[in-house]
């Protein structure tokens, strides 16, 4: 079993920065892939970034590549989402996953096994 929370959202206007985080607790964090993910209202949920377990691979969709970070600190069981260039359209609920298996597609949702309640984030224009 593995425990996600977030933190970090909240309101900025476009251009601004925001930094979230998501804390693990209840498996060794170093074994999980840890993926971040946003759904905005009325939309489904999407693909933001992915971030191997030991932190060498990351993925992210095209639509936030060169504007967003993601890493991870395993001493404190911990991955971060670095937002730089928000655009409004970057408005929703930022969710992490976590997943104990081998293999996944970072991408889909499907392979992820567990998954924090979000945090929202709001970029006004």
């Amino acid at each position: 079993q593995v425990q996600l929370v977030e933190s970090g959202g909240g309101l900025v206007q476009a251009g601004g920065s925001l930094s979230l985080s998501c804390a693990a607790s209840g498996r060794t964090f170093s074994t999980t892939t840890m993926g971040w993910f946003r759904q905005a209202p009325g939309k489904e949920r999407e693909f933001v970034a992915a971030i191997s377990r030991g932190g060498a691979s990351t993925v992210y969709a095209d639509s936030v590549k060169g504007r967003f970070t993601i890493s991870r600190d395993n001493a404190k069981n911990t991955v971060y989402l670095q937002m730089n260039s928000l655009k409004p359209e970057d408005t929703a609920v930022y969710s992490c996953a976590a997943s104990i298996r081998n293999g996944i597609e970072r991408e889909r949702s499907r392979g992820y096994d567990y998954w924090g309640q979000g945090t929202q984030v709001t970029v006004s224009s």
